[in-house]
């Protein structure tokens, strides 16, 4: 079987939404079979798995980045191709989008039980524990790093055929379990500050359909959202920069 290269990423971080976007949901929500768990815990292991089993389905037909960040990354890197880029990109948005929307179908009648709207926000996209734009810009910046600059050594040539061969590096199914623990590690360790986004899709397309969903007290944070955007792309291309001058 192959499938196109954006059409993978597209269907990658559809699942790796749909997975994360739903812990998220079962541990905020009212009256879910997880209500009241330890959350971090909980939210930590499935976004971790979350990406283990998104990269192990479609790592061998794009590279599975799903994530703008880590596309960047190895683009500045020298590790993929520019061309490819913007694709990668769009397709990942919407990816996050659909898998955010269907994580919010699956649980609406939660949704609808609960009146604390942070809790209801937080089931979509990250907010800082300690308001601090400053030392959340450079906590997301570290935390994609990490990220990023593992993923580069974790990666593997990958072999994409659009029109001509182009040789880049992703993630295969053998590389699935390495990012995905090295995602679980992140958040266990640096995710307490602003609930490490280290995407800008996973975060700015959950708070796209926050934004659109029916509720009367919504309130996006739109004047915070910039940072887990910005700050993920700063870190993948502060990695991408280190790895060139070290290879």
């Amino acid at each position: 079987m192959t499938i196109d290269p954006y059409i993978a990423e597209f269907i990658g971080t559809f699942i790796l939404l749909l997975l994360g976007e739903g812990v998220n949901a079962n541990v905020n929500l009212r009256k879910t079979t997880a209500e009241g768990q330890t959350p971090w815990v909980l939210i930590t292991s499935a976004w971790g798995f979350s990406v283990f089993v998104a990269v192990f389905i479609t790592g061998q037909f794009s590279g599975a980045h799903l994530n703008p960040a880590v596309t960047l990354g190895f683009a500045v890197a020298e590790k993929f191709s520019w061309a490819l880029v913007p694709g990668y990109v769009i397709a990942q948005l919407l990816g996050a989008i659909l898998g955010s929307w269907v994580a919010y179908i699956i649980y609406i009648d939660h949704h609808r039980l609960t009146t604390d709207e942070a809790a209801v926000r937080s089931a979509f996209c990250t907010a800082p524990a300690i308001r601090n734009f400053k030392n959340n810009f450079f906590s997301e910046l570290v935390g994609t790093f990490v990220l990023v600059f593992g993923a580069l050594f974790i990666a593997i040539p990958n072999i994409e055929i659009s029109g001509v061969e182009v040789t880049s590096f992703g993630l295969g199914a053998l590389e699935a379990l390495p990012i995905g623990i090295l995602v679980w590690v992140i958040g266990l360790g640096l995710g307490g500050t602003t609930g490490y986004a280290i995407n800008p899709a996973r975060d700015l397309g959950p708070r796209l359909v926050y934004q659109l969903i029916p509720r009367k007290n919504k309130d996006a944070d739109w004047s915070y959202a910039w940072i887990p955007v910005i700050g993920p792309f700063a870190g993948g291309i502060v990695a991408g920069i280190l790895y060139f001058i070290l290879s």
